[in-house]
């Protein structure tokens, strides 16, 4: 049994190597158009190594496989059949992915993805702007990687010599399953092995060079097959509809604030939707939050764009629809190029970073915040495990409110502060016992938080020149609420802080997406680049509506009207109002608008 583990050892080391030497031929190759260091390679290579385990564990699951048979068959002869096809596949594969995502790079400057195969349907044009020399040194570099790694697993001696405790190495062989499962996923947390968690650099280059590109042209295969493109109607017609109702200017802006370069705090309120405050009858739950309504500026009928935090969370700060079946925030190669309020904020000399007490590489969250223009994450693992324990999603909401009290008063200003919290989701486990219903427990703690936060900036310098904007980043069903209920996705957004000119309260309807717009309209930059933003209080937003998607289907609500349609059945699950088929018209022609924006992009 020995020598069987130790092949799948040597096997598992040569594949990890293998990945290693392709990021340092990587770098080595745009050395002379990327700007790096020497100790940028070691921390490329580090920060790398993740996927390159996990890539390694899918590729040893054949080897491991037939060792596992080898005991009940020891044959050598056999399995050498078996594996020597298997290791010459892989080793071209692999050369074919470590050239092509090399030559390919200095051409799209991201990693290898499935999207290239959709230029093999026209070879003709995607060979047109390379040299026949260039195409042969590139078959060659393959052809020649390829043999050396199909030679270097075939001199791997493979020894199986006849097992004396069949039944316990098989039992062995079986317990191994689960840990090599463990391995791929990348652990036993929330998160699951993605290219973004070994993103760590504002060098994208970097962040680049450390993805595994292997492990990134399958995963943008899954992606890709969720990247839905819908169609209603003609082009023309649903781009119409959009270029009515997304207006992108700022024309005679009503002004809430008394300056044009405040200190922002943008805190996302995990799941605070306004059924937890007085607007939808729970007064006692969120006690701050209501006050805070009426001493700061209340958008009154805001809506979630979605369902889920990630969709939520690149609603909020790039100001972009959510899909019914597919999320933005997963797909590196499109959520990378989304407009975002911090990268607005960073050309206007704003420093910038993001807070999150839990596991930032969740859902490539760590890519897309890196990639949007936060310069420094603070996450679960910058804590004690002590710290870390103490909830089960992560760091708890008092601990991380701290945090961010401490990061805001050493920041240098103006600065841009973006935070998440975690504590008001499920299991609700939260340190305080206020009400028996533990959902209205972990609204309530959360609240206690917010209320000793705001009153500690309140009473420290930063007060004068900060704008503190909290909301949602999506509802959650409660009780007796559904889709129907448009209660369910009106989240509370409030702007709060010493910067804040007077008391207001914004009866218009709008989406959490219009947050950037507006936002950047009050600080009087331009927002032309996001597309499905609206600034609230331009005189050019004259039709308000809000739209809400979430798992095949979407609601869309206006000052008349209110729809919930369902795309599986294609049929209206609840309508109220007048003109319920132009607003699903609408609606659809807004999809359609942004799969295609986003096909594109």
């Amino acid at each position: 049994m020995f020598k069987r583990l130790l092949y799948l050892l040597e096997v598992y080391l040569l594949t990890v190597a293998a990945f290693v030497l392709a990021k340092v031929g990587f770098m080595c190759y745009h050395a002379g158009s990327q700007d790096f260091a020497l100790t940028d390679v070691l921390d490329v290579v580090g920060h790398g190594m993740t996927l390159d385990l996990s890539m390694s564990l899918y590729i040893l699951s054949v080897p491991f496989l037939c060792m596992a048979a080898s005991i009940w068959y020891p044959k050598e002869r056999v399995f050498r059949h078996i594996l020597r096809p298997f290791y010459a596949v892989i080793a071209v594969a692999m050369a074919l992915a470590f050239v092509a995502d090399t030559s390919l790079y200095e051409f799209w400057q991201f990693k290898l993805e499935a999207s290239c195969l959709q230029y093999l349907e026209t070879p003709t044009e995607a060979m047109a702007s390379v040299t026949t020399g260039y195409l042969l040194l590139r078959l060659l570099a393959i052809g020649l990687i390829a043999g050396c790694l199909t030679f270097a697993y075939w001199c791997i001696p493979l020894q199986l010599p006849a097992v004396s405790r069949r039944i316990l190495a098989s039992i062995a062989a079986l317990i191994a399953i689960p840990l090599i499962v463990i391995g791929i996923r990348g652990g036993l947390g929330e998160s699951t092995t993605n290219v973004g968690q070994v993103y760590y650099s504002q060098n994208q280059f970097l962040n680049h060079a450390a993805v595994n590109p292997v492990f990134s042209f399958f995963s943008s295969l899954e992606k890709t097959s969720t990247n839905v493109v819908y169609h209603f109607m003609d082009d023309a017609e649903s781009q119409r509809i959009v270029e009515e109702y997304y207006d992108t200017r700022s024309t005679d802006t009503d002004t809430l604030l008394t300056t044009r370069r405040p200190n922002v705090i943008i805190i996302l309120l995990e799941s605070c939707g306004s059924v937890f405050t007085e607007v939808g009858g729970n007064p006692d739950v969120t006690p701050n939050l209501n006050r805070l309504m009426r001493e700061g500026v209340y958008f009154a009928h805001c809506y979630g764009n979605t369902w889920r935090t990630d969709r939520g969370t690149l609603c909020t700060w790039s100001g972009y629809p959510s899909f019914p079946t597919m999320s933005v925030m997963k797909m590196p190669a499109k959520s990378r190029t989304m407009p975002s309020i911090a990268l607005s904020l960073q050309r206007e000399g704003y420093q910038t970073s993001y807070l999150y007490g839990g596991d930032i590489n969740f859902t490539n969250m760590r890519g897309y915040l890196v990639g949007c223009g936060f310069e420094q994450l603070t996450w679960k693992d910058d804590y004690s495990s002590e710290e870390q324990r103490s909830a089960q999603w992560g760091v708890r909401d008092d601990i991380t409110f701290k945090t961010l009290f401490e990061q805001a008063s050493a920041a240098a200003q103006p600065f841009l502060i973006g935070y998440s919290t975690l504590s008001s989701h499920q299991p609700w486990d939260v340190p305080i016992h206020h009400f028996d219903d533990e959902k209205l427990n972990a609204f309530y703690y959360l609240d206690q938080c917010v209320g000793k936060f705001i009153q500690q900036l309140r009473q420290s310098p930063l007060w004068q020149n900060t704008l503190v904007v909290m909301l949602p980043d999506h509802g959650i069903l409660y009780q007796d609420l559904t889709e129907s209920d448009p209660l369910l996705n009106q989240i509370p957004m409030i702007w709060t802080g010493g910067a804040v000119r007077q008391p207001r309260r914004i009866e218009t309807i709008c989406n959490q997406t219009d947050l950037p717009a507006t936002l950047l309209g009050q600080l009087g930059i331009a927002h032309d680049d996001f597309a499905f933003s609206r600034d609230v209080l331009s005189k050019s937003y004259s039709k308000p509506f809000a739209i809400h998607t979430y798992d095949d289907g979407v609601t869309m609500i206006d000052s008349a009207s209110f729809i919930n349609y369902d795309f599986i059945s294609n049929k209206m699950v609840s309508q109220r109002g007048p003109g319920c088929d132009a607003l699903l018209h609408r609606a659809k022609a807004i999809l359609q608008a942004a799969s295609e924006d986003l096909d594109k992009r």
